[in-house]
């Protein structure tokens, strides 16, 4: 047994069973780092595309040994991961191998974050319990990692029991012929992230035109009026760039999701489609994992034996009465999305909304929509198992298939894709998607959960989440009739309040029902809510080269954009259960305000788990009348300790490591720029394009070293992929007062050679020093 040790160790990698008096165990590294464990049969992958490096692992009895991580095997079968050094990270306390179900030993005060978007408005995941099914406000990943810097990935598809309590912390799948789990070891949050994406998939770069501001509400009823509100839009001169479509563009439910404009009223679609192009502005659509039975779509998949049993949305025909009228089933049914030829059976029929000139797509229910599930529901066969088995890596499915069919259908010098989606599951950060946190209700309180849901979500490593803004569901705001909320004062802070939050989310969204959304619903110019609004929208523009260079960081080094405190504050326990800040990109602490500050907080419960609309709603005591929306307000803030911190809109310097109370005002969202910073802002546009970037204004915020790195491409191609970008790095030297611009690397066609940088030095103490320099890609140093 010695020599064989000695020979498995001299091995470059390593591909190992051991067997125990308790269980036979695969102990399989894939990275120093990853390691692969399986008890009994493992997961066909539909997650990991990795492939296990040359690793030198020494092996040793019931030890395996990287130079940076070590397995040991008691004699009871259980694992213990550890440090090189001999820290324990985790320990396995029991298992049932036929049962699918692996408990783990926590340490007593350990927190833990991610799994998915669960609804609590909790970080930390201890004491949590949550049977994980995909759902449309809840979605699950399978991601978990420590504060102490370490990972899991569990791979199995099947509906999972999640427990943590004081017998440990438990993965308890429905089915499964074993255990599967990828234990990693990063060091911190962001160490972990880029784990996930080594094991399952980079995130590639989005449309530029993507980051501007998204218009949509459910819905726009006639191809006109989808288009005349990107013409008012420009009328108004207010940023827009995206336009959304939502369902029934294609007529009756019995056509549900026929991917094409079948209505009477959408008979022009697709000039509507070229028409948005002209003015300047990109147009998506939504599409359904779910056919109607008079679609084209239905019957070839039908007679292949390609949809699913399953009850889903919509449930009755007649589309415009609730609740549905059941005399009149739909029939619609869910494709089978893990079968290949049903994905190409999809994408053959959506090449036409493609050919049309779609530049992005909705994918809507991807969970999908599953009402009264019957155990036949679950027992029913699926390509790869049952319906049971690959429940949760459905919307991964669906959403691989868009996207691969698309990169095919354009190769590298096509637009790139751009996909929205109700669900996720693990690695979906590879395919192109977004996804959105479903028909949340329009209430403080779902506002306040958003924040931790979209940061849980990033922990997975899928850094693209958004919400709709305002809140899908506000009906009790409509006080004074059908479609009054944005007069209603309490609706109007909510509102204003949330596109505050989604200044900070990857792709910004306003959407809902029961009332319009656009800007000009909420008043006038002029007046405090729309002006506030229109503040919103504008800032979003002068960010978005640090959202754009942040968007490389993200696909080149694994980052992400939202970030919990602990990510960079880990030493500060404060922020280990921080829900209300987090920080956007390395240089922004985004403290959004989530509780009614002019009006009364209106307590609303939504059920869209199983209905449409379904509303009650109790006024704590009537918000209306007339309100001071100019009188300023406070809130409490903490910053983390570990870094000095500058409020935006002042310039006023704060220590780190305390809680600091801030005169708020309702056009003006706290957000702090930490020392050391370098901060890009644009031109104020109308849509993304429509301005160069030839004078960026630079802001630098003194108080440590700091560098930061512009990034620049095409904006709508692959071409990136070949190493079509720039980069200019900028370096702040502290104790010097010295920018370094370093040479411009790299190129693209169209770059800009030759530019100026407005350089302002904020200073806490006096008024900020501005200096303008060109710029022509080589080295230039400048003392402030």
């Amino acid at each position: 047994m010695k020599r064989r040790s000695l020979l498995l160790a001299a091995l470059p990698a390593l591909f190992l069973s051991t067997t125990s008096a308790a269980q036979d165990v695969k102990v399989e590294f894939f990275t120093p780092t990853i390691v692969h464990i399986v008890k009994g049969q493992p997961t066909k992958t539909l997650v990991v595309t990795a492939t296990p490096e040359p690793v030198e692992v020494k092996h040793r009895g019931n030890v395996w040994q990287s130079d940076q991580l070590t397995v040991r095997q008691d004699a009871k079968g259980n694992l213990t991961f550890l440090t090189a050094k001999g820290k324990v990270l985790l320990r396995e306390k029991a298992c049932d191998v036929s049962e699918a179900r692996q408990t783990f030993t926590l340490d007593k005060d350990e927190a833990i974050y991610g799994l998915g978007t669960i609804q609590n408005g909790k970080m930390n995941r201890r004491g949590e319990r949550k049977r994980m099914e995909q759902s449309n406000l809840e979605d699950f990943q399978n991601v978990l990692q420590s504060i102490k810097g370490w990972g899991l990935y569990w791979e199995n598809y099947s509906p999972t029991l999640f427990e943590d309590n004081a017998d440990g912390m438990t993965f308890d799948a429905e089915v499964g012929e074993g255990i599967d789990y990828y234990f990693m070891y990063g060091g911190s949050a962001d160490g972990v992230i880029a784990q996930m994406r080594h094991l399952s998939g980079d995130v590639p770069m989005f449309p530029l035109w993507t980051f501007g501001y998204w218009q949509s509400k459910e819905r726009y009823k006639t191809a006109r009026e989808t288009e005349g509100i990107v013409d008012q839009y420009r009328a108004l001169e207010v940023p827009l760039d995206g336009i959304i479509q939502d369902w029934q563009y294609w007529g009756s439910n019995y056509l549900w999701n026929a991917m094409d404009f079948l209505a009477e009223d959408f008979s022009n679609g697709r000039q509507m489609i070229e028409n948005v192009h002209k003015k300047h502005a990109h147009f998506m659509i939504s599409i359904w994992a779910s056919f109607g039975p008079m679609t084209q779509q239905f019957r070839e998949l039908n007679e292949k034996g390609l949809l699913l049993p399953i009850e889903t949305w919509p449930q009755s025909g007649i589309s415009h009465v609730w609740p549905p009228m059941m005399d009149y089933p739909s029939g619609v049914k869910v494709y089978d999305a893990f079968h290949p030829e049903a994905r190409a059976i999809y994408w053959k029929y959506l090449k036409r909304l493609f050919d049309y000139g779609t530049d992005a797509w909705w994918m809507d229910s991807t969970d999908p929509d599953f009402f009264n599930p019957k155990e036949s529901d679950y027992a029913h066969p699926v390509y790869g198992g049952t319906w049971r088995s690959q429940r949760n890596a459905f919307p991964l499915e669906t959403v691989r298939g868009i996207y691969q069919a698309q990169r095919k259908e354009i190769g590298d010098s096509g637009k790139r894709v751009f996909i929205m989606t109700r669900s996720s599951f693990a690695g979906q950060q590879h395919y192109g998607s977004n996804m959105w946190s479903g028909d949340v209700n329009s209430s403080w309180d779902m506002l306040r959960k958003q924040i931790p849901a979209g940061l849980s979500y990033s922990l997975t490593g899928n850094p693209n989440f958004n919400t709709d803004i305002g809140g899908f569901f506000c009906g009790s705001y409509n006080t004074r009739g059908g479609g009054s909320a944005p007069r209603n004062p309490q609706f109007q802070e909510l509102y204003v309040r949330w596109m505050q939050y989604g200044l900070f989310c990857p792709v910004f969204r306003s959407h809902g029902a029961d009332a319009p959304r656009e800007i000009w619903q909420f008043g006038k110019k002029g007046e405090p809510v729309y002006d506030a609004i229109e503040k919103q929208i504008r800032l979003r523009y002068r960010l978005i080269p640090y959202l754009y260079s942040t968007a490389w960081q993200v696909t080149s080094h694994n980052d992400s954009y939202m970030r919990p405190l602990f990510a960079d504050f880990s030493a500060d326990k404060k922020v280990w259960d921080m829900t209300d800040e987090f920080l956007f990109g390395h240089s922004i602490l985004a403290a959004p305000i989530v509780e009614p500050q002019y009006t009364e907080e209106r307590i609303i419960r939504t059920d869209a788990m199983t209905g449409w609309n379904r509303q009650e709603a109790r006024e704590q005591r009537n918000g209306g009348g007339d309100i001071d929306w100019s009188a300023p307000k406070t809130a409490t803030k903490y910053l983390p300790k570990g870094a000095s911190w500058y409020d935006f809109w002042t310039g006023k310097r704060y220590k780190g490591g305390q809680t600091v109370t801030l005169e708020t005002t309702l056009d003006r969202v706290p957000m702090f720029v930490r020392a050391g910073s370098i901060l890009p802002l644009g031109p104020e546009m109308q849509y993304v394009g429509e301005k160069s970037w030839d004078d960026l204004e630079i802001r630098i915020y003194p108080g440590a070293d700091g560098t930061f790195t512009l990034y620049e491409d095409e904006g709508d191609t692959y071409n990136y992929e070949r190493g079509q970008f720039t980069e200019i790095r900028f370096t702040w030297d502290d104790s010097a007062r010295r920018l370094t611009i370093a040479p411009r690397q790299g190129s693209y066609e169209g770059m800009l050679t030759t530019r100026q940088f407005r350089l302002v030095f904020v200073s806490p103490n006096a008024a900020a020093q501005t200096k303008t320099v060109t710029y022509n890609g080589q080295e230039l140093s400048v003392k402030l």
